[in-house]
This record gives C-alpha cells, sequence and structure tokens, in this order.
C-alpha cells in the first residue's frame, strides 16, 4: 500500500476510535471558548475535505470550496462513523490515481483561484490538515473533561514530544 494512502488510513483511524467513546452530545457539545465549534464540526470539517478530494471530475479537478458539509455528521455519532467509511472505502480504492497531475479549485483567501497538484499532494495536505483539526479537538476534550488516550492524537509526527524536548536541553 502507498504511504501517503497508509499513512491517511492510520490518521483517520484516530477519529473512528474517537467516535466510539463519544455520545452524540459529547460530540454536539459546542460550549468550549473561544470559538465555540465542537468535536463534530471539526471531524465533518475533516471528512468534507477529504470526500470531496476523492470525488473529482472526469477533466482531473477538484474543487475545494464546494464540499459537502453534511450537518448531521456534526451531531451524530453513527452518521460521523458511516461517512468516514465511505472515505476510506474511497481512500483504499484510489491508488491507481496518485500520481495524476490534477487541478484544485480552493480560497485562499482572495476568492477562489487554480492550483496544480499531483494527487498524492493533495492527500498529503488532507492528513497534515486532518492532525492540526485533531490538535483543536483535543483541546475541546480537555475542556469538557473527556478523557482519549491516544499520546499522538493531535501531534504531528515531526512534532517533538514534551519529554523528547527536555532530553535535548
Amino acid at each position: 500500500m502507498n504511504s501517503i494512502i497508509e499513512s491517511s488510513l492510520l490518521t483517520l483511524q484516530k477519529s473512528k476510535d474517537l467516535l466510539l467513546k463519544l455520545s452524540n452530545e459529547e460530540l454536539s457539545d459546542a460550549s468550549v471558548s473561544p470559538y465555540y465549534s465542537s468535536v463534530g464540526s471539526h471531524l465533518r470539517h475533516i471528512y468534507d475535505f477529504y470526500y470531496c478530494a476523492l470525488e473529482f471530475n472526469n477533466e482531473g479537478k477538484i474543487d475545494l470550496t464546494s464540499r459537502k458539509r453534511d450537518l448531521a455528521v456534526e451531531n451524530c455519532c453513527e452518521s460521523a462513523r458511516n461517512y468516514l467509511n465511505k472515505i476510506i472505502e474511497k481512500l483504499m480504492a484510489i491508488e491507481a490515481k496518485l500520481t495524476d497531475s490534477i487541478i484544485v479549485t480552493d480560497d485562499l483567501g482572495c476568492g477562489k483561484i487554480e492550483i496544480e497538484y499531483t494527487y498524492s499532494a493533495l492527500l498529503a495536505q488532507a492528513n497534515s490538515h486532518t492532525i492540526h483539526h485533531y490538535a483543536i479537538i483535543g483541546y475541546i476534550l480537555d475542556r469538557l473533561n473527556i478523557t482519549f488516550k491516544d499520546c499522538n492524537f493531535g501531534y504531528n509526527p515531526t512534532t517533538p514530544k514534551k519529554e523528547e524536548v527536555l532530553v535535548k536541553n
């Protein structure tokens, strides 16, 4: 299996494990300041990015500004698990296209633009984007007093761990 797909599957497995732990109420709890977002809103955002990336047209174009945004995923663990399972199925079937060149439409703050990518680069971006949102989810879980035992949750593999930093100093 390609290492980009394998990494994405490993990263997405973390949210699968999290969804098995959470209730619908915990998933949708948006009481944490300063942004008042929920674990579910971040998971939906992650899944929407992957789903959109896995739905390219015959012209080899992907429009990241037209994501699905299924709000049921934010409030229902079962809906979120079903959406994630569809993404995993699509991800496992995409390996042959990884070296394809694609055109990605996105808005980086100044309006829509088209960017040349390889499919591998887009999936690598999706994986890093997921880890970034896991860090935010970790903060929300902490404030909600929900324990999720995964010492790597929300950490990019290149981020030094606290104990590693202490040893080096």
